[in-house]
């Protein structure tokens, strides 16, 4: 394939036999994830449609889309042709077309453990990095790491915190986090080094249920504060 039908910005990176990233950029951007949305959707649109044949799975990521191909029904080569094309002749979703997700959150306490650290790093009362934390419209850039787990970005940068220098050997699913300048949500329990500021009574990742996953790439997430006493009767209806 010639050099010159490869869109400006833009990189195919071979994953070995079956696999190929595109990639718009190497930062966490908002523009750039929305390019990587954009192609997943015309990908996924155009394979259900018989457009786009040997597609077996697409997996966004911060500034790239990696796709899974069957090589013995579709090329590489054809395969990045063809995403050229579509590249070239996708538009951005528009930003009213966004789905939030409210996420209950109970901050600090025992479910919130680092929410008074966070809060001394930066000169603030819990009460503040609370606000600040609960304002945006978080876009859920990508799930990695475990099942479930949302990377979200748009975090205001006054509560940017490094992580903890001793990870946590257990942090409860649902715990809500801050790493540098990014936040995030423990879909199940795990290890994790991230400053503890609160926890949903959501279940991100539910492995009996028919779709075990809440949140996509895509999306968006707002958090709303709630005492612990309405945290528990939340818990209570989802189990």
């Amino acid at each position: 394939m010639a050099e010159s039908a490869v869109p400006a910005g833009v990189r195919f990176l071979v994953l070995g036999d079956s696999a190929v990233s595109v990639e718009f950029g190497q930062e966490i951007n908002i523009e750039i994830n929305r390019k990587v949305m954009a192609l997943q959707s015309c990908v996924e649109m155009a394979a259900a449609e018989g457009e786009l044949e040997g597609i077996v799975e697409t997996v966004p990521t911060y500034c790239a889309l990696m796709i899974v191909y069957n090589p013995l029904v579709l090329g590489y080569d054809e395969l990045v042709e063809k995403l050229s094309a579509v590249i070239g002749s996708m538009k951005l979703a528009d930003a009213g077309e966004r789905q939030v997700v409210e996420i209950p959150v109970v901050y600090g306490g025992e479910y919130g453990p680092d929410l008074d650290e966070v809060a001394t790093q930066h000169g603030m009362t819990a009460e503040e990095v609370i606000r600040l934390h609960a304002a945006p419209e978080y876009p859920v850039y990508m799930l990695g790491f475990v099942a479930g787990f949302p990377y979200l970005g748009g975090m205001d940068e006054r509560l940017a915190t490094p992580r903890k220098k001793s990870p946590r050997l257990k942090i409860a699913a649902g715990s809500v986090g801050i790493a540098g300048g990014q936040t995030g949500i423990y879909s199940v329990e795990s290890p994790g080094g991230w400053q503890i500021i609160g926890r949903t009574p959501l279940k991100l990742y539910d492995a009996a249920s028919e779709n075990p996953v809440l949140l996509s790439a895509g999306s968006y997430v707002k958090f709303k504060p709630i005492s612990e006493a309405e945290y528990k009767a939340i818990a209570n209806d989802s189990e």
